[in-house]
């Protein structure tokens, strides 16, 4: 249920309102617009007398909501969330490029690549110490060095770090990253997403393989159930019947989710369609699509990377997909 409150109301009479809710056994969401007052109910509410509360002096109108998202959803928090993260913003106007390895494979390579996306503009390193494989036999990050190489090649560069989570009793090791991932595989992993909500740091969450847009605002409903409102949506492509790629990249995914939800959205353009030349096409059309960012992989060596080298881009080809991004995001901004 949504209660929109009259520019008019007090401060008291907010307060008032929102105990007596709160004692009718529901959690109360504020949000503030320019001029209303919003709040979420979240919970039972079959048991509120809508026309009493409309009844009274500083509510405009009452609407139940039928999404079963209800922190996630835009008729909550009318205006776009923005994410700090490292003293950046992501969403609303705030438009960010996470740049980096699919694994972390040695001080070097990380470093080398570190420097290389900073210097053609890329704001956050992305780079996978745990990596879930579907072959028990493939590579599998080099878990807390790993992190470890990320925390170095931060310290070096200045990028706040995004990697990826396989399980909640990892926390510990990712004190110190600024943004956590929950990959694709792990989207619907709803003991682990109730841990994230228990923090209060950034979460990245990846849309899973065959998942729908409602059910990746359930499972960012998970995490913000718990308190932490800090969550950004990302379209990595899902699975199809068609084969010539590796998945099949949804644009419409971003202005439907923009549309639904107040979370930023950016899209990974690399693990959709697993090919490196078509990355490029794939992160404008995101831009041109409304995305609030893109996750690109680069690797200074793709043909040896021990993880996803056929979707990884040179520093080379990073920077001039950067530079036609750029010119994209300011002609439709």
């Amino acid at each position: 249920m949504l209660v929109v409150l009259k520019p008019s109301a007090t401060k008291e009479q907010i307060q008032s309102l929102i105990a007596w809710l709160e004692g009718q056994g529901l959690i109360v969401h504020i949000s503030r617009g320019e001029f209303y007052t919003f709040l979420g109910l979240i919970g039972d509410t079959s048991q509120i007398d809508v026309t009493l509360l409309e009844g009274l002096a500083m509510v405009d109108t009452v609407k139940r909501l039928s999404e079963p998202f209800k922190s996630a959803n835009r008729k909550f928090h009318p205006d776009d969330s923005i994410i700090e993260v490292g003293g950046l913003k992501i969403g609303g106007p705030h438009f960010q490029v996470m740049a980096g390895p699919c694994s972390v494979e040695s001080p070097e390579q990380i470093l080398s690549i570190a420097q290389s996306v900073c210097a053609s503009g890329a704001a956050i390193l992305r780079g996978g110490a745990f990596k879930p494989r579907t072959s028990p036999y493939d590579f599998q990050g080099l878990h807390a060095d790993g992190i470890e190489l990320l925390l170095e090649a931060k310290k070096q560069t200045g990028m706040p770090i995004v990697t990826e989570i396989m399980n909640a009793n990892h926390l510990p090791m990712f004190e110190q990253v600024d943004i956590i991932q929950v990959g694709a595989r792990n989207m619907q992993n709803f003991e682990l997403l109730k841990e994230l909500g228990m923090i209060r740091k950034p979460i990245l969450l990846k849309r899973g393989l065959a998942n729908t847009l409602q059910e990746l605002l359930m499972s960012a409903e998970y995490i913000m159930a718990g308190g932490n409102y800090n969550v950004i949506l990302c379209e990595r492509g899902i699975r199809t019947f068609e084969n010539y790629t590796r998945n099949t990249l949804d644009l419409s995914a971003v202005p439907m989710l923009r549309e639904l939800s107040h979370l930023p959205v950016v899209v990974d353009p690399s693990h959709a369609s697993g090919i490196a030349r078509l990355v490029q096409p794939m992160a404008m059309a995101a831009v041109a699509a409304g995305a609030h960012g893109l996750m690109i992989e680069v690797h200074n060596d793709p043909a040896n990377a021990l993880c996803d080298g056929a979707q990884s881009l040179t520093p080379e080809q990073f920077d001039e997909v950067f530079k036609k991004v750029r010119r994209v995001r300011e002609a439709v901004t």
